[in-house]
């Protein structure tokens, strides 16, 4: 068993987001102070609430590893951040084994119901497709769970404490109450516009007071019917998908208006999946995702691999070069990955050809900083067939944490419900999500093609989902980053990167760094980025937004030469990074 010293005072660096931001927030400040090592400490966790970061830390000093931590950690963002993510959705987690070097995924992504068809999201009245609206806050939305099994799957093989003991903190929390952080009370304020109060039954009755306002910060929140589920999941995991809890959560899904299709036998026959991480090199380093129904791995992996063939540290985050590179590089991976991926269970998706370093050196001679790409379309990597173009429309939503543990093992987690509140529909103290609305709506193309990621049964839809493990040239962890924020999550991971490994900036100041989101000819820019580089970068041709809603969620731990470990959580977000 190795070790390495570690930061004690992690207050001195961990970004607490203490106010949640607006939509179009600015970007914080980039010149937070790297902090300097004090004394050794085992394990650091960076979650986007404070109770649950306790808790993982909770999970560490009772002897457990990154995974328990993980269940630790997400059982509590289940009952404290519920708009983001919980039990009732699904999952990807990237986690590195110190000893061995391996790096997995386990998969823990939604499937749609087996009596789900590709004409899932149309109105059966008029021929087109639902409203977004619609069909999000609906039964048809919810697909068959997959994070407990997927935590379950990784427990199995990983972890140190009881499957039971995971639960007890969240357990506690649930019964005794926990404070509304400033991100809860604010989106539910705004989602009260989206909520029948009558229609919505328990969710209306917990995240509203009895004249449908939302409870204010500070306020005490119990959830006593969540604490049960917990419970019963705590016995045995299979009561999730199993017994009353399973048949409690098919019935929610199926209530009016627009029920859905989820049955006792699409959650009794869920499984997850192992998989072996999806690894890209860049400058000397791998860069280890999520392979496909998670497009992450291919296309941050593929904007890196454009970028490696620029001088970045010549171009940095001061300049429009720089920025015109990553929009760019992002453009065309955004096109490819739109163009191409899905679920490899029913799609036939070219990851080799995607990450090939000649085809990516192809695509990046495309790209002239000084001029913008006027129309950005997909290319022809290697061994592709022809597909039709995609429809899919990304929303933002979910959360992302990153543990290690005393002995080096690391968990980079993504983990999500889709949409605010997923489908507004509660069971047991949770929220089911609306991961299906990640399917694209129309299933076929002007020519009668299936696109890639259309609705079939049991598949899982494209996610976007980039949890990230970076590993040095000696196969050694680096660092882990991820981020929440739907199809933005990929420019938001992509950043991180690129401000750590080209740009030298310490993970407090890539996590700050602006937001800056290229998918398609139009260029969405956080409010506060410079404006003469906003009003360059328009003089070279792009398309810009600025004033953009692009809130990111990242976490970060790195582990320095000496062993000593930094940690930052997003400042737009409540999150923060702290050690046992």
């Amino acid at each position: 068993m190795t070790r390495f010293t570690l930061l004690t005072a992690a207050s001195a660096f961990a970004l607490a987001g203490c106010n949640a931001p607006s939509e179009t927030s600015p970007a914080p400040s980039t010149e937070a102070e790297a902090p300097t090592a004090t004394a050794p400490v085992a394990g650091m966790v960076a979650a986007a609430n404070p109770d649950a970061v306790e808790a993982g830390l909770a999970a560490l000093r009772a002897g457990g590893d990154a995974v328990d931590a993980a269940i630790a950690v997400q059982t509590v963002l289940s009952l404290v951040e519920p708009q983001s993510s919980g039990i009732g959705g699904g999952a990807f987690m990237v986690h590195y084994e110190a000893d061995t070097g391996e790096v997995s995924v386990y998969n823990g992504r939604e499937r749609a119901p087996m009596s789900a068809d590709e004409d899932l999201f149309i109105n059966p009245e008029t021929g087109a497709p639902y409203p977004y609206v619609q069909a999000w806050r609906s039964g048809l939305s919810t697909g068959a769970p997959g994070a407990i099994a997927m935590l379950h799957m990784a427990h199995s093989e990983h972890g140190e404490l009881d499957w039971a003991e995971n639960f007890t903190f969240a357990i506690d929390l649930a019964d005794t109450g926990f404070e509304v952080a400033p991100r809860l009370s604010n989106i539910s304020q705004r989602m009260a516009g989206f909520t029948d109060m009558e229609e919505s039954g328990a969710a209306a009755r917990y995240l509203f007071d009895e004249n449908g306002e939302a409870w204010p910060v500070g306020h005490v929140l119990t959830n006593a019917d969540y604490a049960d589920s917990l419970r019963l999941i705590a016995q045995d995991w299979r009561n999730f998908y199993e017994g009353d809890l399973a048949q409690a959560i098919v019935a929610t899904v199926n209530e009016a208006p627009r029920p859905g299709y989820l049955t006792v036998e699409d959650l009794a026959n869920y499984e997850p999946e192992k998989v072996s991480a999806l690894c890209s090199p860049y400058r000397g380093y791998q860069i280890c995702s999520a392979p496909p129904p998670a497009s992450g791995g291919i296309a941050v992996g593929a904007i890196l691999g454009m970028l490696e063939t620029f001088d970045m540290s010549a171009h940095g985050p001061e300049t429009a070069d720089g920025w015109a590179l990553f929009i760019e590089a992002s453009r065309l991976a955004y096109a490819d990955r739109d163009h191409y991926v899905g679920d490899t269970a029913f799609v036939d998706v070219p990851v080799e050809g995607l990450l090939d370093r000649d085809y990516l050196a192809a695509r990046a001679g495309l790209i002239d900083p000084a001029q913008a790409i006027p129309a950005v379309t997909h290319g022809t990597p290697p061994g592709a067939d022809e597909q039709p173009d995609d429809a899919t429309d990304d929303r933002p939503g979910t959360s992302h944490f990153v543990i290690m543990d005393a002995d080096g093992d690391v968990v980079s987690m993504t983990t999500t419900v889709e949409s605010p509140f997923g489908s507004g529909r509660m069971v047991g103290g949770f929220f089911l999500n609306n991961q299906l609305t990640d399917f694209s709506f129309i299933a076929r193309d002007e020519d009668g093609r299936l696109l890639p990621n259309a609705v079939q049964p049991g598949k899982r839809p494209r996610s976007s989902m980039s949890p990230t493990i970076v590993l040095d040239s000696d196969g050694a962890f680096e660092l882990a980053t991820g981020s929440p924020g739907g199809n933005s999550i990929i420019a938001y991971t992509a950043k991180s990167l690129v401000g750590m490994l080209d740009w030298g900036l310490s993970p407090i100041e890539a996590a700050a760094l602006p937001n800056v989101v290229a998918r398609g000819d139009t260029v969405n820019i956080e409010e506060g980025f410079d404006e003469a580089l906003m009003a360059e970068l328009r003089d070279r041709g792009f398309t810009i937004q600025g004033g953009r809603g692009e809130n990111s969620g990242i976490h970060i731990i790195r582990e320095l030469e000496d062993g000593t470990l930094i940690g930052a959580a997003d400042p737009r977000r409540d999150g923060i990074a702290e050690q046992p």
